[in-house]
């Protein structure tokens, strides 16, 4: 069974938001979607100074299963991404809300989280 941790917002393809400094986000999977991909062999994400758009396409997750894409669930403009999965992409598995975030974002000044999910609307939504 997955777990939802309450501080953080969902978006319905998977990926969680955690609030950080001023107007900086922590983006990474939630656990239902590492469950749901198998190990984890290979990460693609955005590029530092890269414009995200919510609900696009900003990397890759291949794993023996599959390969799924990264959406960001936020507008705005990359500031950091997790080197350390380069070398050890199965940390998502293992810490998905922990040490396997995937990368940060500046929000655009006008982004709203009106389209995130808490954590009781992001368990229904999948099921649980």
């Amino acid at each position: 069974m997955s777990r939802f941790p309450e501080d953080l917002k969902y978006s319905r393809e998977h990926e969680w938001v955690r609030e950080g400094n001023g107007r900086t986000v922590r983006i990474g999977i939630t656990d239902y979607a590492a469950e749901a991909l198998g190990d984890i062999v290979y990460v693609s994400l955005p590029t530092v100074g890269e414009e995200v758009a919510a609900g696009d396409s900003c990397g890759e997750l291949e794993s023996t299963k599959s390969v799924s894409d990264v959406f960001s669930p936020v507008s705005g403009v990359v500031t950091a991404v997790n080197d350390a999965l380069t070398e050890n992409p199965a940390t998502v598995n293992a810490e998905p809300f922990g040490d396997g975030w995937l990368f940060e974002v500046e929000l655009a000044p006008a982004e709203a989280d009106d389209d995130l999910l808490d954590a009781d609307e992001y368990a229904s939504h999948v099921g649980e």
